[in-house]
């Protein structure tokens, strides 16, 4: 089995909505996803009540964007050749390709589906991408093996090491960094600079 059945709904599930049961409730947003069940989004309380024995994975949201921890769908799916980030110390990857301008000249590493600029040499920017190469090409898939385990681990590694020497000038990687500095980190504004003095004036000469 290439593609797991839930793969293709939970990429179409809108998530972030306001529960309907909840809606009152401190921890209302609809961001989590069943595997078993195979449906709706739905929150914290309703993963309490419904979903207690069942595999769940938790949907977070950067720069607007949906994007899920590795630690978490890697248990489930073969991520190898998609691009992942590291936010707030945890690596993640989108669920979904982005909107982008067109890629300019000079960049060396695209998504084989949408082409959009990725960081390393990975394949895919998203799981969404990865999914239509699948059905594309037929030279991936999602199925959890022994071999895919490893090429992902050493691929990963690989991933990290190229991105500590890697310069971080790039204006793909400084719109990423400064969305997400945005959506996590309370923005303080700089101090005012002291003002200088003006230019002193020579007391006249006295007669």
């Amino acid at each position: 089995m290439l593609v797991p059945p839930w793969l293709e709904p939970l990429l179409n599930t809108a998530f972030f909505t306001v529960c309907r049961t909840h809606s009152a409730a401190a921890r209302s947003e609809c961001n989590m996803y069943c595997l078993d069940c195979n449906a709706d989004a739905f929150c914290f309380y309703c993963r309490s009540a419904k979903h207690k024995d069942h595999q769940v994975i938790q949907i977070r949201r950067s720069s607007y964007h949906d994007v899920v921890r590795v630690s978490e769908i890697e248990k489930v799916l073969d991520i190898s050749g998609v691009q992942t980030y590291v936010i707030n110390s945890a690596r993640v990857l989108f669920l979904n390709e982005r909107p982008q301008p067109k890629t300019g000249k000079g960049i060396p590493h695209i998504c084989e589906i949408c082409s959009r600029s990725l960081l390393d040499t990975y394949r895919f920017c998203s799981l969404g991408c990865k999914l239509v190469g699948i059905k594309r090409n037929g030279d991936a898939n999602f199925a959890l093996d022994g071999g895919n385990n490893e090429a992902m681990i050493q691929e990963g590694n690989e991933g990290i090491s190229r991105r500590r020497v890697m310069s971080s000038s790039r204006e793909e990687e400084e719109e990423f960094r400064k969305g997400l500095q945005q959506d996590l980190c309370p923005h303080t504004p700089p101090s005012s600079a002291r003002r200088r003095k003006g230019i002193p004036h020579r007391a006249p000469f006295g007669f």
